[in-house]
């Protein structure tokens, strides 16, 4: 493990996308010709249109923000090399059928930003590169304190006290840290999973455990155990393929039919006593996917078209996120072709109790409650992240949010929400990370867009989402679709922290405007927590 710290230093990854072309022409999405003429007119006057390009001063529209604090990726974290390049542009047709996550060329990401996680004074950045951490001085900047090199993606962070929870997925990632990559299909020296670090030492953070797991960890959740101040529960979303068996062992891959003990169709709950965090485990392997009738462990959607003309779904056999929300026992899984909402009272033994569906959703990506947990927003990760997804002539029923009410039948969908068709061809825009804003009587949400930027919304009538704020910067090129954007944005302690993928984290403030009144604005300042990850929904109380 490599320990900098330092000065900062602005960077570009040059990540180079190919795009995933859609024309009003050509795409078999009922009603499209009707949304591109709407999403041109709104082209023409939204001043997200036609912003500037460039890396270091690209054009900017704001609306209702405040934009009071940038700071630029460490010393380290960057490379200006091109690492990561999508598949060849696809027709309209190919593009509206594709499966939902485009696989990157063989080179991986390596130094782009993630998730965030806060503790006290201090802001942890994930990154496929390790993670950083910010404190804030008693004047309320923020200032970088140190950086963790430690290379294994995707980077998802969490953290409890002094221990930071880091999720590895990719290939390359060792035990030990090093960043001279894993050799041959089968090492001893490769990990995927979950890492644990103690930064109670800034000055000497230290990898305490790594617990591996068959799929790696895409994405990961904190889940607080009810009864026990000392135990803490992960649960492990792993997007890959199974590992094999001779790497790790019981790890092996297929369908149910004709392997039951495949890997594929759950997630992992790791087990972490906070006094002991070198004996964390696996404790479970959950089938939430099963069918609650004949017990078969791939019992939700199996992935294709819900309808004529509808988004080819992803099959769900993983989450790509679970939000938990404690105090309602519940938590949300975006789980690749279906919503599904869990009861979490033993936290050990997770349970499925509603599924959804939708034909507009690719890959269902991330979830958030509302206060009282009578809703959740979920969105769609159309295309992966790195195609051009927000344009004039793209659907705006494809690639963004569907609000689902929770019911006494379950979750019934309701109304959707993308921001304006706006972007560019070299903008790689679609629905990302984002989390509740405590305002006092509506729900309201801040969410990232990537290259499309951050968006504030009002989801109270869950039939009618609407936008209420927004800061979007220009394409790092007019020639090439660079990976870029916002992958995170989230409310914290009275201000809006977002994670740029190449230029580093960003502070925003919220605005009195006709949407948001001073009041309002300041009750959701009032409100504050001690610690906060993404994917573990506190309470709000004013």
């Amino acid at each position: 493990m490599n320990i900098t710290s330092g000065k900062w230093a602005t960077a570009l990854i040059t990540l180079s996308l190919s795009l995933s072309a859609c024309s009003e022409k050509d795409s078999d999405k009922s009603g499209a010709e009707d949304q591109t003429s709407t999403s041109a007119e709104t082209a023409a006057i939204d001043p997200r249109a036609n912003l500037a390009a460039g890396l270091d001063n690209p054009g900017t529209a704001i609306s209702n923000l405040a934009l009071i604090q940038e700071l630029p990726m460490p010393e380290g974290f960057y490379d200006a090399s091109p690492l990561w390049k999508a598949k060849p542009p696809k027709t309209a047709s190919e593009a509206g059928d594709s499966e939902a996550k485009e696989e990157p060329a063989p080179n991986p990401i390596s130094y782009a930003n993630t998730d965030l996680a806060f503790s006290g004074d201090r802001i942890v950045m994930g990154n496929f590169h390790g993670f950083n951490v910010f404190n804030r001085q008693e004047d309320g900047a923020i200032e970088h304190a140190v950086s963790v090199v430690c290379p294994g993606g995707q980077g998802d962070v969490s953290i409890r006290g002094d221990l930071v929870f880091y999720s590895v997925e990719q290939n390359r990632a060792r035990l030990d840290c090093g960043t001279g990559g894993v050799e041959g299909k089968t090492s001893s020296e490769r990990f995927l999973g979950i890492r644990i670090f103690d930064i109670s030492d800034l000055q000497a953070p230290r990898q305490v455990a790594a617990v591996q797991t068959c799929r790696g960890s895409h994405t990961h959740t904190l889940v607080p155990d009810p009864s026990d101040d000392n135990i803490v529960y992960i649960y492990v979303q792993g997007s890959q393929n199974p590992r094999p068996g001779s790497e790790l062992e019981g790890c092996s891959a297929g369908e149910p039919a004709d392997n039951p003990d495949t890997a594929l169709y759950s997630i992992d709950v790791i087990k972490v006593a906070l006094d002991a965090p070198e004996t964390a485990a696996v404790v479970n392997q959950p089938h939430i996917f099963a069918d609650k009738e004949t017990g078969a462990i791939n019992g939700l959607w199996g992935g294709g078209k819900l309808e004529e003309g509808a988004q080819k779904t992803a099959v769900t056999n993983h989450c790509h996120d679970i939000t938990v929300f404690p105090a309602h026992n519940l938590a949300a899984g975006a789980c690749s072709g279906n919503g599904i909402l869990l009861d979490i009272s033993d936290p050990e033994n997770p349970a499925r109790i509603s599924e959804i569906s939708n034909p507009n959703m690719a890959y269902w990506h991330a979830a958030i409650f509302n206060n009282d947990a009578t809703k959740v927003m979920f969105t769609d990760e159309w295309g992966g992240g790195v195609g051009a997804h927000c344009r004039p002539e793209d659907p705006q029923d494809w690639g963004g949010n569907v609000v689902a009410d929770i019911t006494d039948e379950g979750l019934v969908g309701r109304g959707l929400f993308k921001i304006p068709g706006v972007q560019s061809d070299t903008e790689n825009c679609v629905a990302h990370n984002g989390s509740l804003i405590p305002v006092p009587g509506r729900d309201v949400m801040v969410q990232a867009w990537y290259s499309g930027g951050i968006s504030v919304i009002d989801f109270t009538d869950s039939d009618n989402p609407f936008e209420i704020a927004y800061y979007d910067r220009g394409p790092i090129s007019t020639e090439e679709n660079y990976l870029g954007g916002y992958w995170a944005a989230y409310w914290h302690n009275g201000r809006i922290y977002a994670t740029d993928i190449v230029r580093g984290l960003d502070i925003f403030k919220l605005e009195p405007s006709d949407y948001l009144s001073t009041g309002e604005i300041a009750a959701a300042e009032s409100v504050t927590f001690l610690e906060a990850n993404s994917q573990t929904q506190e309470l709000f109380t004013w």
